[in-house]
């Protein structure tokens, strides 16, 4: 294919089942997404609840991610995935009939997302050091935008079909629907081609691998930049998406409709990040991406933060969505290209340990702000942090930073 062509990787097959499973599946996993949100701030009337259910299911990462990186480099990445993949359609199918009988309580919401974020320690690892086995490193920049191209087009569906389900039927379907989704991955990963399997060789103990990969990260300045990085973001940047609820219902009064537009609106920002990523492929200059990217993705939450009108709100939306994952797809595309294959599913999963292990913390710190000084306040000093964050680590890596290609 073409040069600059955004669909280069779907040339590989196994790419294309795992990318249609993917999308098929990320649009139930956005409806319960929302659904979970809007659900337990029906259920306690709470901010800090609202942050907590989402801090749980992030917190497992925290947890068991490093180790699980270990674990990646040594098994089978496809059976990972498949395995977590059944055992998700499990836990949404639970939350659907708690919700269906009239019985659900807070309590259940937290474990069922506690549980799925034990399965997401393991699969989010996985599932990024899997795609090069499925497209190869010349392909690798396309097909990470390519799948974040999905992710985020899914969040642009999968928002406004749960708003409107919320808002004119039961939040049962949403739950359901996400539990019928993950059979598409599923579908996918069984009719995939694979040669066989063959583990790979680590002698010495699990310690002593994980320090390794902890080593090369610590000493390679650039891969340091990005995971530092990406740590700050998660815990302050990213979290605004956390108390969309309570702007929807508390602050902008459109609710669950509107929350679901305001939802796709991060959505439509970030598909057209992605597919510009993904067009531009190798040519694009992603160290400067990511430096340029950081400090208006702050920016434009916390103006996002502190504005009433709901155009304008949209509008800064999708401006955050279209700065995060231009960040996140360069970030990602850089790491996994400056990692040799043996340290890969390590490196990988300390980037899920700080991209979405420290989300807890974060949810938990805009819950906890939250509940004393307004969602707003909270929202806008986690993007003015952000950008300052940017601004120094700007100034501390550009000469590395810089030459990242």
């Amino acid at each position: 294919m073409l040069p600059g062509f955004p669909f280069a990787s779907l040339r590989h097959r196994n790419f294309r089942l795992f990318f249609a499973g993917q999308t098929t599946s990320l649009v139930g996993t956005w409806m319960q997404s929302v659904a979970q949100g809007w659900l337990v701030l029906e259920l306690t009337d709470s901010v800090f609840w609202v942050g907590l259910v989402t801090a749980l299911s992030a917190l497992p990462v925290l947890l068991f991610s490093l180790p699980a990186g270990v674990y990646v480099d040594r098994a089978n990445k496809h059976r990972i995935i498949l395995v977590s993949q059944v055992l998700m359609a499990v836990a949404a199918a639970v939350l659907a009939v708690l919700v269906a009988a009239g019985v659900v309580r807070p309590w259940h919401v937290a474990a069922i997302a506690a549980l799925v974020g034990c399965l997401s320690a393991v699969e989010i690892p996985a599932r990024q050091s899997f795609i090069v086995d499925l497209v190869g490193k010349e392909d690798l920049t396309n097909a990470i935008a390519l799948n974040s191209s999905a992710y985020n087009a899914t969040r642009i569906l999968g928002p406004i079909l749960a708003g409107l389900i919320i808002a004119r039927a039961d939040m049962t379907v949403c739950f359901a629907a996400n539990a019928i989704s993950k059979g598409a991955v599923v579908a996918g990963l069984v009719g995939m081609r694979l040669p066989p399997f063959r583990p790979a060789l680590l002698e010495g103990r699990v310690h002593e691998h994980l320090l390794e990969g902890l080593l090369f990260a610590r000493r390679n300045r650039g891969v340091w930049a990005l995971i530092l990085m990406t740590a700050v973001f998660s815990i302050f940047g990213f979290q605004f998406t956390v108390l969309l609820p309570v702007f929807a219902r508390d602050v902008l009064a459109v609710g669950p409709g509107g929350l679901g537009v305001m939802s796709a609106a991060v959505g439509i920002g970030a598909v057209f990040s992605a597919l510009m990523v993904a067009a531009a492929g190798v040519r694009i200059a992603r160290g400067a991406l990511v430096r340029w990217s950081g400090p208006a993705f702050g920016l434009s939450v916390a103006l996002f933060a502190l504005a009433r009108w709901y155009p304008l709100v949209l509008l800064l939306l999708a401006l955050g969505g279209f700065f995060m994952v231009a960040n996140n797809a360069a970030t990602n595309t850089l790491l996994q290209g400056m990692v040799p294959d043996s340290l890969r599913g390590r490196v990988m999963s300390l980037w899920t340990f700080v991209f979405v292990g420290f989300a807890p913390i974060g949810s938990f710190q805009v819950g906890w702000l939250g509940e004393y000084v307004g969602a707003p306040v909270a929202v806008a000093l986690g993007g003015l942090l952000s950008a300052l964050a940017a601004w120094w680590m700007w100034w501390r890596y550009a000469p590395e930073v810089a030459e990242l290609r």
